[in-house]
This record gives C-alpha cells, structure tokens and sequence, in this order.
C-alpha cells in the first residue's frame, strides 16, 4: 500500500492526518490478520521518525525520504515523487521482495502507482480519498498544482486496474467529473466495531464529568475551512438550547500554533466568542483513538458539517457508538448516514437547517435513543473493517490472478 503524504504510522488528528491515515492502516492491519504480508509505503518527514514501524509480524510502515525531513503541505509535495520512486525501488530491491500488487491511495500516491505499474508489471489499485473535481468546486483559492492534479486523477482513473470507490457517490463524481472509462468498484470504509461502542452513555459521561441531564453535541475532526465546523457554531447560535444551561458542545481535534489548522482553530475560537458561546464550549484538543470511544458514546449527536465528504469516517464511528449523526448532505455521507434511521442529512453550509437538526434530536430523547440503535445496526452490517479487508482481498486476489495469466499467455506474432 502505498500513501505518500498520509502516514499509517502518524499521530491521527495532527495536521493533514485524518481518515487517510486511519484507512490506510486498519485496511492493512485487517490483511494482515487474513494472512496477508502488507508494507504500507509513506513518506519520511521526520528525521527523528524510525524508518520502519513493525505494526504486527505481517504488517509494517515504511518510510521513504522523498525531499526534506520535515512536515510539508500535500500540495508542494508533487516535486519529490520521483524520489519517493526511487526510493521505492531501492527498497524492494534490498528487501529481495516482489510486490505482487500495489493499492495506491490519495492522487501523488497515485502518480507513483502509475510509474511502478510501468516499472514492474504489477497491479494497480487505487483510492482516491479525495477528488480535485470536486473540491475545487468548494473553495475560492485553487492551488497552482489543481491542474497537474486533475490530470493525474483522470489517468490513474482510465489505466490503473481498478479504482475502489467508497461510496456509489463517490463513483457518480469519478464518472460525471472525471472521466467515463476506467474499473470502478464500490468498496466502503470501515471501523473497529469492537473499540467503537465499548463505552456506555453512563460510563463515557462520568469519566468526562458530563451530568446526566446535560445535552452534548460533538464534533470530531481536523480544523480545516472545508470541515464546516463554523457552520455548526453558527448553528448552536440558533439552537432552541443555547440559553437553558444544559447545553454542552465539544469541537475536539488537534491543531499547531501558526499552522494552517492552528489559525482555523483561533477563528472559530474568535467565532465562539463572538457569539457568546464560551461557557459550554470546549476544545478538549487532539482525542485519540483510545479516548474517542468514550467522548462518542457521551455525546447525544455527533454533527459531521463538512463541505464536501469522499466517505465521512468520523460518522461510521460515531454510529458504531450508538450515537446518531447530523451530517451534511453531500458525497459520501450520503451514503454513510440514513437520514431519519441513523440521524438526519441536512444542506451543507446551511446554519439554520443544522440548528433545527440538532434541536430536533436533542429534544427528544427516545428518538434520539432510537437512532442511535439503528446506527449501531448500520453499522455492523455495512462497515466492519474485517469485511472491508475481505473484499478488498478478493480483488487483490482477482487482479493478481489476472496479471499472471497474462504474462504467461505467449503474445502472438
């Protein structure tokens, strides 16, 4: 597996790590309990970071230095991937290991799947994560690199071996925005059923010194523009609950000082404040994996209010915890959250449909209980990150079978 800028081993929540990074690695930790033998390829930005991160006997990070050792935004990235393939090779030919296949994810990893294609006759398969399409639709400043990347995107779309798409959304965007050729099949995200949904309402509550009575609406994710964390802001702005001193919003996610998401987080501090919300507001920081369980299942609703979603990670565990969601309704959310069985699907941008949302379910508690349950179910059914591995697997094992047929087929004169 191969995810440039996204480290499987990173710290999640810092910046530019998120649902990338947590795909990445838990897809190739299911593999590995499966039984297959998984590098997961990133970039060393770290000089400090070992080189090689054992996650299991069969599962392990690699970084490659590509460029400098330090952190750099995924947008000026694009020069040093010919390094990274370098790099690559290097250590598959010290290793003496034959990848078999190479699942690519993110637009830069995909440009170094297309050159390892060439180069060694294997399988690619991709994930997109993200689509420049689609969100360059969403923000006034594009990036000088936007058109190398929507190129990018189009080729790996109409030669890799298969593009997995995480939700029939997703597809509909490759397909009207992208191109019309290209493999696509559809194969979700998933979660740790098992961690997520581990704490009760009671338990989550009491170790956060959260009162019974208390109404908690959450929010969980990186601080970028595009999360639409003002949108939520704005909207307990608006709630019904704003004044009756039961009312408790959490916006949980790390941030650097001076950074891109540090000066989010001081505007939608600034926000808070503007709004005379600081009393029932808080910013916990970083939550990580350990502690997420706990915060989800103390909440009453967890509000996903991003702009645009490829999958929407953060809704699937929230629903694994028995916690409705309120979530924009946009890309991959539409596919992830029922509205009206796991939460509610709301305009994106849109604050006064969010607080209506959110006063709906918090002023009624059996309902709010009742879609809690349906999450939970949804979940189990549809997003177990041993089902995801497995179907992913048997499209390895399809395209790999493939592969060596037609290397052993003799090519006629």
């Amino acid at each position: 597996m191969i995810s440039v800028h996204g480290d499987p081993a990173a710290e999640i929540g810092k910046e530019e790590a998120g649902g990338q990074n947590v795909y990445v690695r838990q897809v190739g930790e299911a593999l590995s309990r499966q039984g297959w033998h998984v590098d997961m390829f990133t970039r060393l930005a770290d000089a400090n970071q070992p080189t090689i991160v054992q996650h299991n006997d069969t599962c392990r990070t690699i970084r490659i230095a590509a460029g400098p050792q330090t952190f750099i935004p995924r947008d000026e990235l694009f020069e040093y991937l010919p390094t990274f393939v370098q790099g690559f090779l290097k250590f598959q030919r010290q290793s003496g290991i034959q990848y078999p296949a190479i699942h690519t994810n993110y637009w830069l990893s995909s440009w170094v799947g297309m050159q390892l294609k060439k180069l060694l006759s294997v399988p690619q398969i991709h994930t997109y994560h993200s689509l420049g399409a689609v969100k360059y639709q969403a923000i006034s400043a594009v990036p000088l690199i936007a058109s190398m990347r929507l190129d990018v995107e189009k080729m790996v779309l109409e030669t890799a071996d298969r593009i997995v798409a995480t939700s029939p959304q997703e597809k509909e965007h490759m397909r009207s925005l992208v191109s019309a050729k290209g493999m696509i099949d559809i194969i979700p995200c998933g979660t740790d059923i098992q961690h997520f949904g581990s704490v009760s309402r009671a338990e989550g509550r009491q170790k956060l010194g959260i009162a019974p009575d208390e109404k908690v609406v959450l929010y969980v994710g990186r601080f970028d523009p595009r999360k639409g964390i003002e949108t939520l802001v704005r909207a307990i702005g608006h709630s019904q609950l704003k004044e009756s001193g039961k009312l408790r919003l959490i916006i949980g996610g790390g941030s650097r000082p001076g950074q891109s998401d540090g000066l989010e987080r001081e505007r939608i501090e600034n926000i808070v404040h503007e709004l005379g919300l600081q009393s029932f507001t808080e910013f916990p920081g970083r939550l990580s994996p350990a502690v997420l369980p706990t915060y989800f299942g103390a909440a009453d609703v967890c509000v996903v209010p991003s702009h645009y979603e490829p999958f929407g990670l953060v809704a699937i565990e929230a629903m694994a915890c028995r916690t409705p969601v309120i979530a924009s309704d946009v890309g991959g959310l539409q596919y992830t959250v029922r509205s009206e069985e796991t939460g509610l699907l709301v305009p994106p941008k849109d604050e006064l449909a969010f607080a209506a949302a959110i006063d709906r379910v918090l002023l009624n508690s059996s309902w709010q209980q009742e879609l809690g349950q349906g999450a939970r179910k949804h979940v189990e059914e549809k997003f177990s990150w041993e089902g995801v591995a497995r179907q992913l697997a048997d499209l390895y094992l399809q395209l790999i079978a493939e592969s060596e047929s037609a290397k052993s087929t003799p090519v006629s004169a």
